[in-house]
């Protein structure tokens, strides 16, 4: 679960934002059987050691080693070989480019850090697949068209999708009414977020006992999601100029510091202090200190384990006039080749394997993630079951405004700044305006330096 995996990446996320689902070849962690169909294509000779790098541990661990065992079934021939490198596939702590430059990389790695491979992907350590998907056979036109300038960069493909998950607002419906709000009629514009915080805000003198909301807990920790609500665009691509020296991202973090004016930075961060991560029964949304947060679909599963009595729906996270209205970013788990990799033909084979309908179903009826597909998954359990949750999903998912903010080479250093001026404002009372512009300038700076 991505920043999950930064919050709880995780995913997470820390699991991994964005965390792929649990499960097992006899019974899923869902309680179902997870069988592949008995169609499946017949191995095509490939043959040879397969190295493989994937960064979750835990449940969604087995539910991978499941597949790759189908795998195994499958090509007989491929002496598969998987590695645990957390958090990211060895992408964040150096390990990757390190094998890549010694010339010893994995065949193949999958990832829940999209815009750090994105990144790697414009420094030129990937392979590019086109013409391995040419050869299995791959259509463009079969998967959803939101993953297209995720995949390519500067006109080849480098990344593969696995699934995707989107960001949703939870909120209580109990304290709802208590506060006197209609849990029908939730929030849809920052106006009516900060007002619903207010009234469900309990709050006596230096105690807080309970914040309606705290912008940057859970998925608003993330460094891009709330700016990419307020609309704004982080990069633009084709003429390579850094944008956050932007109105909206102005706006953004002056709208997070009224919340920690109103009621003290260092008050909220000791108020959090013991709260717990999302797969804990100590999370603040599961025992009423939190009213309401912003989290992504996976996190309905978290609810069901530690907080399966709590009365809660879900809407689009509510956004600014001049934003992305009933939008989120992508939180989207890629394959890719290393540059240098020894046996590509059968890590493209892995990869169109891992990613049928039928390996991917039980994944996505664990977490409620986003299928890759266009085409209906039978499989998948959520739409003939009407579950509230996974309708909102799928809105969300399918708005034009949700998408996958800032594909760049400089991705994860703008992240990094980004984060640090948040804190700068919310804990400093800073203004972000010339922050952002002089993170945009040395953000520029290492851009032109790249295309020298």
């Amino acid at each position: 679960m991505k920043k999950m995996l930064m919050m709880c990446l995780i995913l997470t996320l820390s699991l991994g934002t964005l965390l792929t689902a649990c499960g097992g070849k006899e019974k899923s962690a869902s309680g179902g059987t997870n069988e592949p169909s008995e169609t499946s294509e017949k191995s095509d000779g490939t043959t040879g050691n397969l190295t493989y790098w994937y960064p979750w541990g835990g449940d969604s661990e087995k539910w991978d080693q499941w597949r790759m065992d189908e795998f195994k079934k499958l090509y007989p021939d491929v002496n598969l070989k998987s590695t645990y490198v957390p958090p990211d596939g060895g992408i964040s702590n150096g390990k990757l480019l390190a094998a890549i430059s010694g010339k010893n990389p994995p065949d193949l790695i999958i990832t829940n850090e999209y815009a750090s491979a994105y990144g790697l992907a414009a420094q030129g350590a990937l392979m590019p697949i086109d013409d391995l998907l040419d050869s299995v056979g791959f259509k463009q036109d079969e998967i959803l068209d939101a993953y297209k300038d995720l995949m390519t960069y500067d006109g080849k493909t480098y990344l593969f999708p696995e699934d995707s998950n989107v960001n949703l607002l939870y909120y209580n419906v109990d304290l709802f009414i208590e506060a006197g709000l209609d849990p029908d009629n939730p929030p849809q514009t920052i106006e009516e977020l900060d007002a619903a915080a207010e009234k469900l805000s309990n709050v006596e003198g230096n105690k807080i006992d309970r914040l309606g909301f705290i912008p940057w807990l859970d998925a608003g920790d993330e460094a891009y999601m709330w700016g990419y609500i307020f609309g704004a665009d982080f990069y633009d691509s084709a003429t390579a100029q850094v944008k956050l020296d932007d109105p909206k991202l102005i706006a953004m973090y002056n709208w997070m510091n009224e919340y920690a004016k109103k009621y003290n930075p260092e008050k909220i961060k000791s108020f959090s202090s013991g709260f717990g991560g999302a797969f804990s029964p100590d999370h603040p949304f599961f025992n009423g200190k939190v009213a309401m947060t912003v989290n992504g679909n996976w996190f309905a599963n978290a609810l069901k384990l530690y907080s399966p009595d709590l009365n809660y729906r879900v809407t689009a996270i509510p956004a600014p006039e001049g934003g992305r209205s009933k939008s989120s970013n992508f939180g989207t788990n890629v394959f890719m080749i290393p540059k240098g990799a020894k046996n590509p033909e059968a890590a493209m084979n892995f990869i169109m394997f891992g990613v049928k309908p039928e390996i991917m179903a039980d994944n996505i009826n664990e977490w409620r993630s986003l299928s890759i597909y266009k085409a209906p998954n039978d499989a998948i359990k959520w739409d003939k079951e009407g579950d509230e949750v996974y309708k909102v999903v799928r809105e969300v998912a399918g708005s034009p405004e949700s998408g996958h903010p800032a594909l760049t080479s400089i991705g994860k250093e703008m992240s990094n700044e980004m984060m640090l001026l948040r804190d700068s404002v919310i804990y400093n009372d800073n203004d972000p305006a010339p922050l952002l512009k002089k993170a945009q300038e040395k953000l520029q700076e290492t851009v032109d330096k790249q295309k020298k």
